[in-house]
């Protein structure tokens, strides 16, 4: 069996790499139409850049940065309770030392009792207000800010580079699999050429 047959499953992988490989750049490249013999070729994700936007910004809005979602977790009790304390500390604060600066008069005729009991009768009030304040401003909020606008956008306005860098840094394995496998294929293709030239032989 002559050396050029026995090379026939390496030059089929590198075949197979190679073609898978060319597979990956013409992903992204060419960046721009490039016209050949009256056919236009550009990179897929350039060409399509603007409808990938489109679909991101959308999935982003409605699956992954749900208003209501975020609505619900801002309005929660338990998340209520954990900042409790600090609003409580600054209405402390308030009534015992910026109440003072501001109506020295008032402040005289108010002692530690009182300050104890307005300060609950605050902490009460605001309970019940904060998640109706929220509420209406995630309401406000979800008019103002189209989360599916701004996403397409930005990532309308992505370089070619630019997003390039996002896709490879999140699927350079995967692209990687895919050239070896390219690889692995093409010999085992190698292989059966040789053993059907062998047999035919």
């Amino acid at each position: 069996m002559s050396l050029l047959i026995l090379s026939i499953p390496l030059i089929s992988a590198f075949i197979g790499w190679f073609t898978n490989w060319i597979a990956i750049k013409m992903l992204f490249h060419p960046r721009l139409p490039v016209k050949v013999l009256g056919l236009t070729f550009q990179g897929i994700f350039p060409k399509r850049q603007h409808q990938f936007a489109q679909k991101l910004g959308k999935l982003v809005s409605e699956e992954l940065l749900s208003f209501k979602d975020i609505e619900s977790k801002i309005t929660d009790g338990s998340n209520l309770k954990q900042v409790m304390p600090l609003v409580e500390t600054h209405i402390d604060n308030f009534l015992r030392n910026k109440l003072a600066a501001e109506m020295p008069i008032i402040s005289m005729f108010i002692g530690d009792k009182t300050i104890e009991q307005l300060k609950s009768v605050f902490m009460k009030e605001l309970e019940s207000l904060f998640p109706v304040l929220m509420t209406s401003y995630m309401e406000k909020l979800k008019h103002e800010l189209d989360l599916e606008a701004i996403v397409t956008e930005k990532v309308s306005n992505f370089s070619s580079d630019k997003l390039e860098e996002i896709l490879q840094s999140i699927m350079s394995k995967e692209f990687k699999f895919i050239e070896i496998i390219g690889a692995v294929l093409g010999f085992l293709i190698g292989i059966l050429q040789v053993f059907i030239t062998w047999i035919g032989g």
